[in-house]
């Protein structure tokens, strides 16, 4: 099997099992240089501080002055800060091996989801709430994906999911962005499970940096050689505008530089993000409904990133964490310093869209990022001993300035 087509099957393949291997933007070019790091030099970064400890964190959300994290063993728990002490009570679990995502919804509710793996209750949408004794099922996410295959797969497998991030809306209902099936899901209470967007393969090209084969010997193609790269669906938010905010992984070879957010209709159904036609003009086209302003339902938000895992908004603001700065290939390669994460933030501002790292020193491999109120949190390492961090923004550094409702 040749390395375009085969899984990633070392690190990422315990978090993103539907990974291709992937890269960068259609003319071959990392974006990063195009996208937001012209013009003024960025902020200072800020510095992340300890909470507390945790195995394998991911899944992260904030209500108030509770944190919502997940672990390996698929426990979710809260934690809570009172003045200079930190307690942890766990809520509930789901099957583990690698953490769930998790949310707050309505009324004490938490939403818990459980990427692909071996065994029942896997690629499945938990919901729990106070006084239940153990999360309740909602949808199994590998059966819908078999019913409903990607019609863009490159894989083999067009009938794959590895569910890996979540957002609770105000209606009841939930967004999955689906990591195997590169796709945008809205699940109900009632198990009902309908398609919103769905992100079509990039082509890109292979970085520079990459050993001659892959651990397993099989060989990787040169640099410079063009690939078809599926999406990855890693994570959706609800922006100000109450727009949905879609992030990518990217598949293989994971070029830096070439991870889209895609923004999408709060309205949309089965609408189609394009790398080719990334601001929806075609589609809009063929379907006849120019609403003026010359978009359609999926349109780029932002390029230039890399190995995209999670995403956060706060106002008009997003933040994306990366994996890796080198890319989760590196990672899995085991390429030096691939360890090293970082969080960016995305604004747009008179027309441009900006990137920005607001975080770096003490990113490891991260797995969840959240904003509230002026307080970045963050978890990692996501694989083996880590911690909950946290670190303080200023409201003056740049913020505040980008994705409501243009």
């Amino acid at each position: 099997m040749s390395p375009t087509r085969r899984k990633a099957v070392l690190i990422v393949a315990a978090a993103l099992g539907a990974a291709t291997f992937a890269a960068p933007s259609a003319d071959g070019q990392g974006a990063a240089a195009r996208q937001g790091r012209g013009g003024s030099e960025p902020p200072g970064t800020v510095a992340l501080e300890p909470v507390t400890a945790l195995d394998g964190p991911r899944g992260l959300d904030v209500q108030g002055r509770r944190v919502l994290v997940t672990e390996a063993d698929g426990s979710f728990s809260i934690v809570k800060l009172r003045g200079g002490d930190v307690s942890v009570t766990r809520l509930g679990s789901v099957p583990g091996g690698f953490a769930p995502a998790a949310v707050f919804g309505r009324r004490g509710t938490v939403w818990v989801l459980t990427g692909k793996g071996e065994g029942p209750g896997m690629a499945t949408l938990y919901r729990w709430r106070r006084g239940w004794s153990e999360p309740r099922a909602v949808a199994d996410l590998a059966a819908y994906q078999q019913a409903h295959p990607d019609p863009d797969d490159l894989e083999g497998e067009p009938g794959d999911s590895n569910p890996f991030g979540l957002a609770a809306l105000d209606d009841g209902s939930v967004l999955v962005a689906d990591a195997g099936g590169n796709e945008l899901l809205r699940v109900w209470k009632s198990g009902y499970v309908r398609s919103v967007a769905r992100i079509r393969p990039r082509t890109v090209a292979v970085p520079e940096g990459l050993p001659a084969t892959a651990p397993d010997g099989s060989p990787l193609p040169p640099a410079g050689t063009m690939l078809p790269s599926e999406g990855v669906a890693t994570s959706v938010v609800v922006g100000r505008d109450g727009d949905y905010y879609l992030s990518e992984l990217r598949g293989f070879p994971g070029t830096p530089g070439t991870a889209q957010v895609w923004r999408i209709d709060h309205d949309a159904r089965g609408a189609v993000c394009d790398p080719a036609d990334p601001y929806g003009q075609d589609d809009q086209d063929a379907r006849g409904d120019d609403d003026g302003d010359g978009r359609g339902d999926c349109r780029r938000a932002a390029d230039g990133l890399t190995s995209v895992v999670d995403l956060a908004v706060d106002g008009r603001d997003l933040y994306a964490a990366t994996l890796s700065d080198r890319s989760w290939l590196a990672v899995e390669l085991g390429l030096p310093g691939a360890e090293q994460g970082s969080i960016h933030r995305i604004t747009r501002r008179h027309g441009r869209t900006r990137v920005e790292v607001v975080a770096d020193d003490g990113v490891v491999l991260p797995g969840g990022v959240e904003v509230d109120d002026d307080v970045l949190w963050e978890t990692g390492p996501v694989f083996g001993p880590g911690q909950l961090n946290r670190a303080g923004l200023d409201e003056d550094d740049g913020g505040h300035g980008g994705h409501g409702g243009r």
